[in-house]
């Protein structure tokens, strides 16, 4: 009885775990950028002195769908969005170089170009920080160049190219910042046929349908395991007033 138990317990909690994945794919599906997660569970065996005979099921996150989003028209030259394979190098919170398709790009209060969460963006040098201009261009290329606050129309300086990389992705894993890194630690050096497209973002690549579809299959699978414990239960039960009678 309870190694059947056991098996429905841990396959409800992993059912859970995958819905967790979906219901986040889902709830990004407006993120600019995102890319959404697969999930897929295999049994695992128990190691140990008393329980070579125990098996769970176990839920992971074996890769990340890098299929392109929809290119959504904005007008705006902040918008940059990436054309094809590649990714915008950023900073995360701990200073580490970091991947990202979202081209929400903006200028702080410093001056510095970031992205729509806040993310300083990186240049061929380093962070890139921008005087007071009167106009801004971002070429296909990453590179940004200006017309200087109070210059004249042809006035135009190049001032720093944003770092585009399109690295092997089975050096890539997605971390619960939901930015890419690499697997080995290691940073990339720039591509130049990576290519940006200006007044442009890119959309989320989630697939709203598949996600309540992948929800709703799995709310099934979850129930089917309550079920199966409960009858557990009642079989537990029964065995225990047969011992009785005979007893």
């Amino acid at each position: 009885m309870d190694k059947a138990l056991y098996l429905a317990m841990s396959g409800g909690v992993q059912t859970m775990n995958a819905q967790t994945i979906h219901a986040n794919n889902l709830a990004n599906v407006s993120t600019t950028g995102f890319r959404s997660d697969f999930e897929q569970a295999r049994s695992m065996q128990v190691y140990g002195d008393y329980y070579p005979s125990r098996v769970y099921a176990m839920t992971e996150n074996p890769a990340t769908r890098y299929t392109q989003g929809d290119m959504i028209q904005t007008g705006r030259n902040l918008d940059v969005a990436v054309a094809g394979d590649g990714f915008i190098t950023v900073y995360d919170e701990s200073g580490q170089e970091a991947y990202t398709r979202a081209g929400d790009l903006q200028i702080n209060a410093a001056g510095q170009l970031v992205t729509g969460r806040g993310l300083p963006v990186a240049g061929v040098d380093g962070p890139i920080f921008l005087p007071p201009f009167n106009s801004i261009n971002i070429t296909a290329d990453g590179s940004i160049s200006i017309v200087p606050q109070g210059g004249a129309e042809n006035e135009v300086a190049v001032l720093n190219q944003i770092k585009l990389v399109n690295p092997d992705r089975q050096n890539l894993r997605k971390e619960e910042d939901g930015l890419i890194h690499s697997r080995d630690g290691q940073e990339f050096d720039p591509d130049p046929n990576v290519q940006l497209v200006s007044g442009f973002i890119e959309g989320s690549n989630v697939n709203a349908v598949e996600e309540m579809t992948h929800i709703m299959n799995l709310a099934r699978r979850f129930e089917m395991n309550v079920k199966m414990m409960d009858t557990i239960r009642d079989n537990a039960d029964s065995s225990a007033r047969i011992l009785q009678r005979s007893a």
